[in-house]
């Protein structure tokens, strides 16, 4: 060392400075290494999380359930609610005890019964003795039968009735030829019934066969229908019921709350302007489910595109609360619109956690958010219980549980929110926001206030689930008819997925529904006449 800052000193200032020059550019990059490797090493534990997600979601289970550890105490009890006490009233739940009852469940007695007896011979009947044996009871068991479906032809027959004596010469006001005027039929000048059309929309929309499938079931009982003709059908119906589609809209925007979802779809011989748009690119379908309490309205809406407009389209003139995922595009949409408040989902923000602690190395602080989570719902279907509305209350008595539920369901989960709040600005700090629990923590940071904002309404849940589930039935479609030919289908479908859940939602059964509604709808021709055609009214006249 002595020798080489000897050296150093009798060199040139030049040659002091270039070393002083490539000592600064070696601990530069020895820097710009060490940052390129920890980036990379973030990068990779970053992959390898995204590749644990994405074998869980294609081979692991689909329901978001944690492991339970039956030697861990009950994480819930009722002190949440406890704590909710006030000078107004006290709170005490007794719990019955319930048995699940072992055997195979009875098979429902609305179903016809034919009895089949089996008896023993007349000579075995006679004792030994000589006495005629008596009848002291008997063994039952039943078991299901099934015809195949049975399809029939109904055959209308208008007799033909004219004057033999004048020929019609005296009677100019009249036909020379008289019968009876054609019934009215939702598809006028073909084969089929209000039945045979309801069964072959809910096999489609409601039970995922396509009409590729329905024409070989009918090949099979000796019909010969095209799925050509089915789809015409469909789109033949769809246009005379247009009218009652736009009451169903504006029903829909006429309710506290609203809650919108989409997805995506295939649709083939789309147009953007004048050229045509690749086949392969995917459109979106909409879903809003809204309407006044007790009158839930479930529309479905295609469109090309996820953008914003759309969604500001689907709600129009609505004003009150809409829920929904994370999607950005919502706020855009009611940018401006200071009659609609957005409200957050937790179900997504659960399922964030829910993720993390399937991937991430800590899932035990995954768990810990999901616990936070599910005390909300614990609390929340309680008072639903405690508050629920019975037949013989009066209306005042409706709107006082409804405004006592808002209150006391207020009280008991701030607390919750309030910790849950706190734990997450604190693992905040500790947790990379590239991490899978770093992501769920800040979506559900980046969410809070529209998260939080259920409580102010009573028509409000903690999560959009019942739009989800209202979709569902369209995603798991998709997979068996892949996409729609022209967006004149597309828009046919949303029309028939629109009628089978609203109805599901009013606990009407779809195809008693459809079937009624094919039948009435052909001699509808005013608006009071469409409304009575509405699921929580046609079956009232």
């Amino acid at each position: 060392m002595p020798n080489e800052a000897l050296q150093l000193e009798s060199a040139s200032p030049a040659i002091i400075k270039y070393i002083k020059e490539l000592e600064t550019r070696i601990k530069e990059i020895q820097n710009n290494y060490e940052t390129n490797i920890k980036e990379l090493e973030n990068k990779c534990e970053k992959l390898k999380l995204e590749n644990a997600l994405l074998l869980h979601s294609r081979f692991g289970r689909s329901a978001e359930q944690l492991r339970v550890d039956s030697k861990q105490p009950q994480l819930f009890d009722n002190e949440e609610i406890k704590g909710a006490k006030g000078k107004q009233e006290e709170y005490e739940e007794v719990r019955s005890h319930k048995r699940r009852k072992c055997g195979r469940k009875t098979i429902d007695s609305s179903i016809p019964r034919v009895e089949r007896i089996i008896d023993i011979p007349e000579e075995e009947k006679t004792c030994a003795c000589g006495a005629r044996l008596t009848r002291i009871g008997e063994e039952t068991s039943e078991k299901l039968q099934i015809i195949a479906p049975r399809i029939y032809v109904e055959k209308t027959i208008r007799p033909k009735y004219a004057c033999r004596h004048c020929e019609g010469t005296e009677d100019e006001g009249k036909k020379t030829v008289r019968m009876a005027a054609v019934e009215p039929a939702i598809i006028p000048k073909s084969i089929v019934s209000p039945s045979l059309l309801s069964c072959i929309i809910i096999q489609k929309y409601a039970d995922h066969l396509p009409y590729f499938r329905q024409e070989k079931q009918f090949e099979r009982i000796k019909v010969s229908i095209s799925r050509q003709d089915m789809s015409n059908w469909q789109q033949q119906a769809y246009k005379r019921l247009r009218p009652l589609f736009d009451i169903m809209k504006e029903t829909l925007r006429s309710g506290p709350v609203m809650q919108m979802d989409e997805t995506e779809t295939q649709v083939m011989g789309e147009m953007t302007g004048k050229e045509k748009r690749e086949d392969t690119l995917k459109s979106r379908m909409w879903l809003a489910r809204g309407g006044p309490p007790g009158k839930p309205v479930v529309m479905y809406e295609y469109r090309q595109t996820r953008a914003a407009k759309n969604a500001k389209e689907i709600f129009g003139s609505f004003s009150g609360y809409l829920q929904t995922d994370g999607y950005p595009g919502y706020d855009t949409a009611v940018e401006g619109n200071t009659g609609i408040k957005l409200v957050g989902c937790f179900a997504h923000a659960r399922r964030k956690f829910f993720e993390a602690a399937k991937v991430s190395p800590n899932s035990g602080m995954a768990e810990e958010g999901m616990n936070h989570i599910k005390k909300l719902y614990v609390i929340e279907g309680k008072l639903r219980k405690r508050y629920e509305g019975k037949e013989g209350d009066t209306e005042e008595q409706k709107n006082e549980k409804i405004k006592m539920f808002t209150r006391v369901r207020q009280l008991c989960a701030w607390r919750i929110l309030k910790e849950f709040k706190e734990w997450l600005i604190k693992q905040k700090e500790v947790y990379l926001p590239s991490s899978a629990i770093g992501k769920a923590i800040s979506y559900s940071l980046g969410q809070w206030d529209k998260l939080v904002r259920y409580l102010e309404s009573p028509y409000l849940t903690p999560d959009n689930n019942a739009c989800e589930n209202a979709i569902r039935p369209f995603v798991i479609g998709r997979n068996s008819w892949m996409f729609n030919k022209s967006p004149e289908g597309a828009e046919s479908s949303c029309g028939m997925y629109s009628l089978i859940q609203t109805a599901k939602a009013n606990g009407i059964e779809p195809s008693r529904y459809l079937t009624a509604l094919f039948e009435k709808a052909p001699v509808v021709s005013s608006r009071t006449d469409w409304e009575k055609l509405l699921p929580w009214n046609i079956f009232k006249q």
